[in-house]
């Protein structure tokens, strides 16, 4: 086995240290990422797709909460005893600098698929290469995949000291999914795909709604002073404007001591702009989220949205939910099969798993159960009919 050839080529190493094969020798450059400005790596958006997830905060809360509503999963195997030891591993393993268990592995491996169409991790081996360390999220910066003349292989690179892409030597310790690949194509999609157009209108709807409320929430006035036919009045109309603008000042001023503004002659006190109508922006700016809920197949109500729904509405809406997050579940199922067999290889052990998942929620059991029952009824009844 390679991940065995491994093991014994690191041994008669001198230098015994813990090896990343996915972090750069070089770190990327840091920039500030524009949903208009952004960086083409090959075949993601990096920036864009971050900076869409900090602009709009209901497309960050919906891939948090798809992450969320995953849910735990047990592993179950033929031999008890091995049962127990590896779920004390999955529990205990060390994941990235400060976390522990594989499910925050597998949450952080999900966030990433789901914002960048790709997930990579890797897995690590401690000195004596005899057991797993820890499991490592890679950043995307940091590794390029290619192929070679063989469609189906797939070459792992990552950057070197010069900033240069090179391929790593021992690419069974890395773990690879991509959400749904174009034919052809090794990267897959992000779930983000089609929403920078509509995030980019959201966003010009919402910072025209903040210059207006800047405009117009601090209310200014337009004080007009219109002297009389007198000519008194007409040669000190300039004083007199001086003195009214020094007052009105003086009083608008002094917020702790409100006081009034008292003025002789024809003067005029208007806000400014209060005969103009804003535009609402109600319709078009649900537009938008529906646009961006329908892409994210989230509930509105998961995102506290108050839009007019009905119970069976809602019923479908959470079915829609529970087969998305069934379809995550079997992309997740490689992963967590090739970690479970490397530590078990590690071992010495031979052995078949099962991975269960947990219900999303209890409502989702019943109702299975009920259809199983339904079924059960129906086969019946069929029988009873043949043999008649």
């Amino acid at each position: 086995m390679k991940l065995f050839k491994y093991k014994k080529q690191i041994k008669e190493k001198k230098e015994a240290e813990t090896i990343v094969q996915t972090v750069a020798s070089k770190p990327p450059s840091l920039e500030m990422p524009t949903i208009r400005g952004y960086r083409n790596m090959p075949g993601i958006f990096f920036d864009l797709y971050s900076s869409i997830r900090e602009s709009v905060p209901i497309i960050d809360a919906a891939i948090s909460k798809i992450v969320r509503l995953l849910g735990d999963f047990t592993v179950e195997c033929e031999d008890k005893n091995i049962e127990d030891s590896l779920e004390y591993f999955l529990s205990r393993i060390q994941v990235n600098t400060c976390s522990r268990g594989i499910n925050e592995f597998i949450n952080a491996y999900l966030n990433q698929l789901l914002t960048y169409g790709t997930a990579i991790g890797e897995i690590i081996l401690d000195k004596e290469m005899e057991e797993i360390r820890a499991l490592y999220n890679a950043d995307l910066r940091n590794v390029e995949l290619r192929t070679n003349s063989n469609p189906l292989e797939l070459l792992v690179c990552t950057k070197n000291k010069n900033g240069e892409f090179e391929q790593i030597e021992y690419p069974e310790l890395v773990l690879v999914s991509a959400l749904n690949p174009e034919p052809g194509q090794i990267y897959g999609n992000s779930i983000l795909r089609g929403l920078p157009f509509i995030s980019d209108i959201l966003l010009k709807i919402y910072n025209t709604i903040g210059i207006n409320w800047e405009r117009v929430g601090n209310v200014r006035f337009a004080i007009t002073y219109k002297p009389s036919s007198e000519a008194g009045d007409r040669s000190y109309a300039r004083e007199r404007a001086t003195q009214i603008a020094t007052e009105w000042q003086k009083a608008m001023n002094d917020i702790r001591n409100p006081s009034d503004f008292i003025a002789v002659g024809d003067v005029n006190i208007k806000v400014i702009g209060a005969d103009n109508q804003v535009l609402d922006s109600q319709i078009p700016v649900r537009q938008m989220l529906e646009q961006i809920i329908s892409k994210l197949s989230i509930p509105p109500f998961l995102l506290g949205l108050s839009w007019s729904t009905t119970e069976t509405m809602s019923t479908q809406q959470s079915d829609m939910l529970t087969s998305e997050l069934d379809g995550y579940r079997r992309m997740l199922d490689p992963v967590i099969d090739k970690i479970c067999h490397a530590w078990m290889r590690l071992k010495g052990i031979n052995s078949d798993i099962k991975i269960i998942w947990n219900s999303v929620s209890l409502k989702d059991e019943l109702r299975i159960a009920n259809t199983r029952l339904t079924l059960a009824k129906a086969r019946e009844i069929e029988k009873r009919l043949e043999e008649k």
